[in-house]
């Protein structure tokens, strides 16, 4: 998945209410399927409302307000306790902070580069959370884990069509939107970490409040004081800001919802959103890929679900 700060299946047991009621397989993982459509559908919004006006700044405001806002109503329906113990209040500003950066690298890299392409980059964020834990002394190097991460990068430069002879040439294109996103991985990698451990305790609905809510303060902050919070100059890109938060506000309501109801294993169909990207991106932006990028996507994407099961 790609991340603002939503859940992955590491956190399913805290994400919400304990729920008796599990969905049949096949029903969870096709609404899984859904909601990772919903989250692709918010990057191929945001590149419309980039397109025409919006700034980065902005989008990454509107959304994280008015997610926060969605989660806030939430957990008062459902009566969850609005309070962060006081020793994990740092870790939780913390945890903010790198979801507004992770937010904001993203959705650069999404503005530069065709989105689908973008969230591939990202995907390399459950890698680097490996090897974090490795780092940090959490867990053990396991061999396992080597061949899907080598596939996963293999399949990366595939997509990004940086397997050909003009490296040089396809690098000046894309490089810096590559960057962006690979920046955004870098940082979600380090807030999986710290919900992980430090942020454990914390339900995930009240995790995700107040991290969106400190992207929300940093985004309106930074972007007021930079004057960087442009808006859409146009019908066209207003309306890819409407959408870009509608899909992200549906894509985390439905997430907290079927999350605790499926298996483990079904959670795997999250990764399927940049497959989800690559067809909106060449129906809605034109932006069509050769086989071998296409092949490369997918290779991308079958490595990191590989790398979720070699853990099991």
């Amino acid at each position: 998945m790609a991340g603002s700060g939503r859940p992955t299946s590491k956190d399913r047991t805290v994400c919400a209410s304990p729920v008796s009621e599990r969905l049949a397989p096949r029903l969870g993982i096709l609404i899984l399927l859904g909601v990772a459509t919903c989250f692709a559908a918010n990057h191929l919004a945001a590149r419309f409302a980039f397109d025409h006006g919006a700034s980065v700044a902005a989008g990454v405001t509107v959304r994280a307000t008015s997610t926060a806002l969605v989660l806030l109503a939430m957990m008062r329906l459902q009566g969850l306790a609005i309070t962060v113990p006081r020793a994990l209040r740092g870790k939780a500003l913390l945890a903010g902070v790198l979801i507004a950066t992770q937010s904001y690298c993203l959705y650069s890299a999404v503005a530069l580069i065709p989105p689908a392409l973008a969230l591939l980059v990202f995907q390399t964020s459950p890698m680097l959370y490996v090897l974090l834990t490795w780092a940090m002394g959490k867990e053990k190097p396991r061999l396992s884990a080597l061949a899907p991460m080598l596939l996963a990068l293999a399949g990366l430069a595939l997509a990004l069509g940086l397997a050909s002879g003009q490296l040089a040439a396809r690098w000046g294109e894309i490089g810096a939107g590559v960057l962006w996103a690979f920046a955004s991985g870098a940082s979600m990698s380090v807030v999986y970490f710290l919900n992980a451990n430090a942020l454990k305790p914390l339900d995930g609905r009240l995790r995700t409040f107040v991290m969106t809510s400190v992207t929300a303060v940093l985004m309106f902050a930074g972007g007021a004081a930079t004057d960087r919070l442009s808006l859409p100059l146009d019908a066209v890109g207003w309306t890819g800001l409407a959408c870009l938060t509608f899909f992200y506000c549906v894509a985390m309501i439905g997430l907290f919802t079927v999350l605790p109801r499926v298996a483990p294993a079904s959670t795997a169909a999250l990764n399927f959103e940049p497959i989800a990207l690559l067809a909106l991106g060449w129906v809605f932006l034109g932006h069509a890929l050769t086989p071998l990028q296409i092949g490369g996507a997918l290779m991308t994407v079958s490595a990191i679900v590989w790398l979720g099961a070699s853990k099991h």
